[in-house]
Order: structure tokens, then C-alpha cells, then sequence
């Protein structure tokens, strides 16, 4: 890796909001209403995904990087209008990876779950109110973001766990059979999804970003008393 961050601009498709996703570091994605903008959000945000790099074994990598390249702009979705998120391929999303790349982004979606599970143990149940989700406490957050993975999951033939039943044992077991079902659609050259195919990039960051999106929301909601 070099000592710049490639990032791509995926534009709505009626200009009202951008995402700016960097390829090479699943997760970190940041939307807002133009590409500088964006661009700007998604810089405040690399301290933020530092752990995240660390945890994976690619911290030194990552913190080396001191620019942005902006390497592609591609059309969005109506969803990335309306939320800023990515929600289309873009060129990267479909190329092919070798099996050294596909360990290497498992790692970090791998690290992406560690950091989101660390906040989850450390932050207040209770959370700080506002507009997003509804004022939605730190439960409500964690199950909406463990479901809507679990929906994805289903795209690799993975049949989601029960939430009355889950423990830390029986969300590693999951999270293992995710990534092994990755690699064997990987093997097998298959796209993710049964109508609606998702590219493993796609599917791969996209988990990812989902994942740090709500990580750093319950790390900006939380009420734990900050020491002096």
C-alpha cells in the first residue's frame, strides 16, 4: 500500500449527496452533500478508523498515508441520494480478486466487528437523543445493525441466528461461517444474493461500512461519565 488513500466519489443520481468511499480500507466511507464535502468528512474520519487498522495487523500502513487520490466517480442509486451512503458497484466492486486480497479485506471487515463489539461492552445503554434512528438506545442500535447484516448474510446461503439465543460463542460461530461462505463463493466465482447479485467487494465493505457506521454512532451517543 502506498502513502495515499484511493478514494472513489459515488455521485447521486440527482446530485443532492455523495458518497466518498476509500476501496482499499473496507469501512471507511463517509457521505455528504457534495464530493468535497465528502472528501473532507471522509479525512476527519481516518483518526476514527485508525484502531480499526491496528486491530487487522495494518496499522503502521495505514497511518503512513498523508494524501487523497480521487482514482473514480460513478453514478449512484435513488439510497444515495436520499442517505449519502454507497449503494452501487463501482469499477473496483468488480474486479477480480486473488485469494491474497480476499484474506486481506475478511481481515479487516474481521477487525471492523472487533471494534464495533469493543464500543458496544464500553458505552452507556442509555443513549444521547437526536434525530437519527429515532433517539434509538444502545440495544435498539446494536439489533438493527446485527439484522440487517444477517439480511446480507442470506446472499452467501447463510441462514441468520436466532437473537433469544445469541452469546459472544454464538455470534463468533456466525461471523466464522460468514467469511468461510465468502471464500467458497469466492472459490466458486459466484456473486453474493439470489436476484439481486452483489459483487464480494460490495458485500464485503458494504457489511464493513454498516458495521463502523453504527460503531461511531454509539461512540458519539454515549453518555459514560468522561474522566477529567
Amino acid at each position: 500500500m502506498s502513502d495515499r488513500l484511493r478514494v472513489m466519489l459515488e455521485i447521486g443520481p440527482k446530485g443532492k449527496k455523495v458518497a466518498a468511499v476509500a476501496p482499499d480500507w473496507p469501512g471507511l466511507s463517509r457521505g455528504a452533500k457534495t464530493g468535497d464535502e465528502a472528501i473532507v468528512k471522509l479525512r476527519a474520519y481516518i483518526p476514527r478508523y485508525s484502531p480499526v487498522a491496528r486491530l487487522a495487523g495494518m496499522g503502521s500502513a495505514f497511518e503512513a498515508i498523508d494524501e487523497i487520490d480521487v482514482v473514480e466517480e460513478y453514478q449512484g442509486t435513488g439510497s444515495t441520494d436520499f442517505w449519502g451512503i454507497s449503494f452501487a458497484f463501482s469499477t473496483f466492486d468488480k474486479q477480480e480478486m486473488t485469494a491474497g486480497e480476499l484474506e486481506r479485506e475478511l481481515r479487516l471487515m474481521q477487525a471492523c466487528w472487533a471494534f464495533f463489539d469493543g464500543v458496544r461492552r464500553r458505552v452507556s445503554a442509555e443513549m444521547q437523543k437526536g434525530p437519527r434512528g429515532g433517539g434509538r438506545d444502545r440495544d435498539r442500535i446494536v439489533h438493527h445493525t446485527l439484522a440487517a447484516e444477517w439480511d446480507w448474510a442470506k446472499g452467501v446461503g447463510i441462514d441468520p441466528p436466532d437473537f433469544a439465543t445469541l452469546t459472544d460463542e454464538g455470534l463468533q460461530a456466525y461471523r466464522d461461517a460468514y467469511c468461510r461462505a465468502i471464500r467458497e463463493y469466492h472459490s466458486e466465482g459466484k456473486m453474493a444474493g439470489s436476484r439481486a447479485k452483489w459483487p464480494l467487494r460490495y458485500l464485503i465493505r458494504h457489511t464493513a461500512f454498516h458495521t463502523m457506521d453504527h460503531a461511531w454512532e454509539m461512540e458519539d451517543k454515549d453518555l459514560t461519565p468522561k474522566a477529567a
